[in-house]
């Protein structure tokens, strides 16, 4: 009973706070938000990511379906109903492996792809003059 009625004033009180901000509050909020969003850099980095995910997606799948072959394969194969069902298991496991590889894989990859852009831009910074250049001595 307990639980009910401190449920009951959590959000009596979310209700009443959240209404003395009220809409006005959210429409700033928002506002904001989709200045950020819209902005170039942003969008650009997003389109970055989506053609990454978009590129490197399609390796799972591709490894699913090679699996899914590989088990039927087994399953509808020689042998006694005993050996086909341990011969699909077996393939099961080892695409099973062969998914992880790949989406592993594709981890790894995304990681070295976030990296490069700060190392780039990193060595593409001039480096500061030293102070004798300043000076002109």
């Amino acid at each position: 009973m307990k639980g009910k009625i401190g449920l009951v004033v959590g959000l009596g009180v979310g209700y009443v706070l959240g209404t003395r901000a009220g809409q006005e509050r959210y429409e700033q909020i928002k506002t904001q938000w989709l200045k950020v969003w819209n902005q170039e850099p942003v969008q650009e980095q997003v389109e970055k990511v989506k053609d990454f995910v978009g590129d490197k997606a399609a390796a799972i799948p591709g490894a699913v379906w090679n699996g899914v072959q590989k088990v039927v394969k087994s399953a509808s194969g020689n042998g006694t109903a005993g050996q086909r069902l341990d011969s699909a298991v077996a393939a099961g496991r080892k695409a099973a492996e062969d998914v992880v590889d790949a989406t592993e894989d594709a981890v790894e990859e995304a990681k070295d792809a976030a990296s490069k852009p700060a190392e780039k831009s990193a060595a593409k910074k001039p480096a500061s003059p030293s102070p004798s250049a300043k000076t002109g001595s």
